[in-house]
């Protein structure tokens, strides 16, 4: 990893913020299988099909990859 450039950690960041404010900050405290439930829906559910991402095109990661499955389907 290069030094100095700003943006490299950014989409993680940005991740991590979200399930931070989301999901960790907005439950009382679970027991760990709970949480590990709670995080695998979380990132399976919302933030794959349904949270929109700017560097996507405003697109879901599911749409976003069926949108390139169809683009190498037709190259």
């Amino acid at each position: 990893m290069s030094n100095g450039y700003c943006w490299d950690n950014a989409v993680a960041e940005s991740f991590f913020k979200t399930l931070k404010s989301e999901q960790i900050y907005e439950n009382k405290l679970v027991s760990k299988e709970q949480m590990r439930t709670d995080l695998f829906e979380f990132i399976e559910v919302w933030y794959n099909r349904e949270h929109r991402h700017s560097t996507l095109g405003n697109l879901t990661i599911d749409q976003f990859n069926s949108k390139k499955q169809n683009l190498k389907k037709t190259a």
